[in-house]
Formats: structure tokens, C-alpha cells, sequence
């Protein structure tokens, strides 16, 4: 039977991470569930009343060509192991792209296995590039200027300078931003940021340390010299930093020596291509025209 999850079946849906999602990072997981997980956005299959398998869909609005999209993002699509191959996430999908297709333009999906949901009409529409620093790749300078405590009102201010060269972004606002600061730091994280000689932000990362590494989850940077700031801070914390970014961001011209990797990181289903043409006064029949007719390269960052 397929239904929306209630609230006592939390931690039958977060073990069904733990095991499906080992890679997770665990701190992460437990903020996810204490701090943004709303049973109502889960929809599970159960077999004789034990949860087997489950999907979330979480609306968002995204930017496209100056428009507010309404959309979702697809996350935790997930079956216990002794239950695949039964056709349980098939079923689930199938319900809610269904619900998707009634209500929103687009639908947004991330897998690292992109080919499991090609027969529900998702295609990669956006990559992501991930650089990996180490000390010789980054001329070494002063942390002047860095600080790590910046507010959200701080992180808005920044993010929305630098989002505007972008397209495709989710609408943040400074509430996003309260909320971003206590995840960071509910990972056992920490946020640096980069303010100018007239003590204007021009830039943070996010850092996440992984063993023996740095993961920087976002970074953002007005120019060069927060860039550079930035990526000296997070190597000051680990000998190894990796950074994901947008493809249309070629650090390799201040970084030439830093190995970079690029892989698709978001999918998109295209639900309703008659009204996107009328909006947008352009032909649309794929996901692809999308990509085509966007005034601005794409900077998706978010997995929730």
C-alpha cells in the first residue's frame, strides 16, 4: 500500500537511510531528520504495516530567466535490500511524478545512478565540477581579512551578489540562511568567511571535515582574491580539500595545476512544455531546450 508517512514512522524511514545511504554522512543525516524532514513530503510504501521502501518530494521555488518556478526536489528514494526488484519504488515514483506533473513546470532528481529514472522522463541537466587542492596548488597567503563567524544576514548579502550571474538557483532568503548556519554546524562544520578592507563580505565556504579530508559544500566569492583567501583557509584545516562548483566555473584559470572532475549532479523532468514555451516565448520540447534558451549558465547547488 502507498501512503504519506506519519510521524511515528520517522525512524523506520531513517534507518531505511542508514542502511540504503551509507555514504551519508551520518551528522548530516540526523540534522536532515531533526530539522527538515516533514513526514507529510514522504511517501512510503508499506507491507504489512513495516515500511519498505520510501521518496521525498520537497517544493522549492527556482529561478529560470528571471521567473520564480514552482518545483520539486526528489530525495531518499530508497527500498531495503530484501525488498527490491518487486517494482515497490517504481510504484512510488510513478505517484508522485504523477502529483509533480499537476502541480509544477519542473521536477529535480539527483542519483548517482542516473539511468534509474530515464524511464521517468528525467535527463541530467546540470554537471557540477569537483576540484581537489592540495597545498602546492594554492599560492599560500595571511588569513586577513577571514572570519568565522559571519551572520546570515552576512551569507544572504553575498549569495545574492554572486547568485546573480547564475540561472536556475532556489530562492534563499534569510531564514534559509539561520537555518544553513545550524546544519553546517550540526556536521561539525564551520563557515569562513572573507570580508574586504571596508569590512564588506565578499565571500564563504562551508566546511565539512570528512577523515582525512576537507569538503567544502559551497563556495561563493564576489572575485579572485576571496577565492583565493577561501581556498588558503580550508587548506590551513586539512592537506586535502575538495571543492564542488558549477561547470561554468573554470577555477582551473587561477587553480591550473588543481585536478578537476566533472560529473552530473541534478536531473530534471520536464512536466509541461506547452506552458513553459508560452512563458518563456521560446520553443520547448526537451529538457535540453531548457539548458538552450537559459539567459545564464546553471548553478543548482542544493540536494533538498
Amino acid at each position: 500500500m502507498i501512503t504519506k508517512a506519519n510521524e511515528k514512522q520517522t525512524e523506520e524511514i531513517r534507518e531505511i537511510w542508514r542502511i540504503c545511504f551509507p555514504q551519508e554522512d551520518p551528522r548530516y543525516v540526523e540534522y536532515y531528520f531533526k530539522n527538515l524532514y516533514q513526514p507529510e513530503n514522504c511517501f512510503i510504501y508499506l507491507l504489512e504495516d513495516k515500511v519498505v521502501s520510501c521518496v521525498i518530494r520537497n517544493i522549492h521555488a527556482v529561478m529560470f530567466n528571471g521567473r520564480a518556478l514552482q518545483a520539486s526536489m526528489i530525495v531518499g528514494a530508497a527500498t531495503l535490500p530484501k525488498y527490491r526488484q518487486r517494482g515497490y519504488m517504481r510504484a512510488l515514483l510513478n505517484i508522485v511524478v504523477d502529483a509533480c506533473e499537476h502541480t509544477e513546470l519542473i521536477t529535480l532528481i539527483q542519483s548517482e545512478e542516473p539511468s534509474l529514472y530515464k524511464n521517468f522522463g528525467f535527463r541530467i541537466l546540470y554537471k557540477r565540477a569537483q576540484y581537489t587542492f592540495t597545498r602546492d596548488d594554492c599560492k599560500r597567503t595571511t588569513n586577513f581579512g577571514c572570519g568565522y563567524n559571519p551572520t546570515a544576514i552576512d551569507l544572504l548579502k553575498v549569495y545574492s551578489a554572486f547568485i546573480s550571474r547564475f540561472n536556475g538557483y532556489y530562492a534563499r532568503d534569510l531564514e534559509y540562511f539561520v537555518k544553513y548556519l545550524n546544519e553546517i554546524r550540526g556536521q561539525g562544520g564551520k563557515i569562513v568567511a572573507y570580508f574586504n578592507g571596508k569590512d564588506q563580505i565578499q565571500g564563504y565556504a562551508s566546511m565539512i571535515p570528512v577523515g582525512k579530508e576537507l569538503i567544502v559544500k559551497e563556495l561563493i566569492y564576489l572575485d579572485s582574491m576571496a577565492l583565493t583567501k577561501l581556498i588558503n583557509a580550508a587548506l590551513q584545516e586539512k592537506k586535502i580539500v575538495k571543492v564542488s562548483v558549477s561547470e561554468a566555473e573554470d577555477l582551473s584559470r587561477i587553480f591550473p595545476r588543481t585536478p578537476k572532475r566533472i560529473y552530473g549532479s541534478t536531473m530534471m523532468r520536464l512536466n509541461d512544455a506547452e506552458l513553459f514555451t508560452k512563458l518563456f516565448g521560446k520553443k520547448i520540447t526537451t529538457v535540453e531546450d531548457i539548458v538552450k534558451i537559459s539567459q545564464r549558465p546553471l548553478n543548482l547547488n542544493e540536494n533538498a
